[in-house]
């Protein structure tokens, strides 16, 4: 990577950061951590800049106020290259890397990292984790002599330096490491949601050409395309219909007609697109949403358009809504089908004994004979009537181990209307006849 180049990234992940994590949400993470712990925290870029102004960020403890006024009046900025290095070492492994600064303190540094691209690092500590000793005041002096002579003031500063255990180190580098995936995971529900917004940004253009097109072609033939009643009905249609994928065209192309015939006016097409919002919560109850479900998808819906201010964030909003709509009513449905599943078996079982056909089973259901027929089969593999003679057959089973019970009076007991009837039902679901049974149990 040539130097240009490298400049060019590093300033791109203070803005790619700052673009996927609002710098307030940051400021407040810090503060809270800050609160916690009493240390000091800052987020720096892969270049070890801070991500925040001046006076944003929160103030350095008096001795490296001191060491960074150094620097800037000798332009060596150490401690932003140690930072860049430190956040490397964290990113490389994943977890937070403790070091020491170039003026000896003692810091850490937790990785930000998003979609496998490291944007920053958050950056703690500025403390010692041992009473300074003689050794201590030499050291500092060798560190620092490229920055003064005059060693006085910074010794000064560096009595007040907090001093931290090593275990105290090392939570506070965890509790750092929270944060840092909290940032990631924001970062990363940010990120796929501007994807989001490109993906339908694309396919919201490809529709508005279209409808364009399709214009200018009737117009030449001294036609007029207005927003179509017609489309709405379809939608309706579909969505009852649960022709999803149906719906989902004809939903998107009255998007279009609604973005088209609006272009430029915000609130017209907010006014517009919630009206479509309306129609399709209806169309969802309808079409087997429960109501209260359907309600609060489009209360968020109508919060969602009321705080965009974007063609692409309202549109987005709206194709949500349908996504969350088709759900509900999936969900819905199957839990309603499977009632009517369990009604019917407890239909057939309380019932088996008498001359049911299918219209009487569906009937108990007020379904007609044909979804109530559909319906089962989906849901237990097997059609009503075969549910049934299964049925019928277990209870055949135990009269059968009753030797006072005749073939003819079991037969009758199980709702079949010949003795005939019944054998040949029981030797084609078990293989014998109900004779041969009864001699082998």
């Amino acid at each position: 990577m040539s130097k240009s180049t490298k400049e060019v990234h590093n300033s791109s992940t203070r803005h790619r950061l700052l673009q996927l994590v609002d710098k307030d949400v940051l400021k407040n993470l810090l503060n809270a951590f800050t609160k916690a712990t009493g240390l000091t925290a800052n987020i720096v870029d892969t270049k070890g800049r801070s991500v925040f102004s001046k006076e944003e960020a929160q103030q350095n403890c008096k001795f490296c106020q001191m060491i960074w006024q150094l620097q800037r009046e000798k332009q060596l900025y150490r401690c932003r290259g140690a930072y860049a290095r430190a956040g490397k070492q964290a990113a490389t492994f994943g977890e937070p890397y403790i070091f020491r600064c170039p003026a000896g303190l003692i810091e850490w540094a937790a990785p930000i990292i998003i979609e496998g691209e490291h944007l920053g690092s958050i950056i703690c500590g500025q403390v010692l984790m041992w009473e300074p000793e003689d050794f201590f005041w030499i050291e500092l002096k060798e560190m620092n002599k490229a920055l003064t002579d005059e060693f006085t003031p910074l010794m000064e500063a560096a009595r007040e330096l907090k001093v931290v255990s090593g275990e105290q180190v090392q939570a506070a580098a965890d509790l750092l490491f929270v944060t840092a995936n909290y940032i990631m995971k924001a970062g990363w529900e940010s990120l796929r949601h501007l994807q989001e917004l490109a993906a339908q940004q694309s396919i919201l253009n490809e529709e508005i050409q279209n409808r364009k097109a399709l214009e200018e072609k009737l117009n030449e033939h001294k036609y007029n395309l207005t927003y179509s009643l017609e489309k709405e009905k379809d939608l309706i249609s579909k969505v009852k219909l649960g022709d999803f994928e149906g719906a989902a065209k004809t939903f998107r192309m009255l998007l279009a007609d609604i973005l088209v015939v609006g272009i430029g006016k915000i609130p017209i097409i907010k006014a517009r697109t919630l009206e479509l919002g309306i129609i399709l919560s209806r169309a969802a109850v309808e079409g087997g949403a429960d109501p209260d479900e359907a309600l609060s998808i489009n209360t968020e819906f109508v919060q969602d358009v009321t705080n965009h201010n974007s063609i692409e964030e309202i549109d987005l909003a709206a194709v949500k809504a349908l996504e969350r709509y088709f759900n509900a009513i999936q969900r819905n449905q199957k839990i309603t089908n499977r009632q009517v599943v369990d009604n019917i078996k407890k239909y057939i079982r309380k019932n088996y004994d008498k001359d049911l056909t299918l219209d009487d089973i569906a009937a108990s259901v007020y379904l007609s004979p044909y979804y109530a027929a559909r319906v089962f089969k989906h849901g237990q593999g097997m059609t009503i009537m075969n549910y049934l003679t299964q049925v019928r057959i277990e209870e055949a089973k135990k009269l059968l181990r009753n030797p006072r019970f005749q073939i003819e009076e079991i037969a009758q007991k199980l709702g079949f209307n010949d003795a005939s009837y019944f054998s040949k039902v029981f030797r084609r679901n078990e293989g014998m006849s109900p004779s041969q049974f009864r001699q082998h149990v």
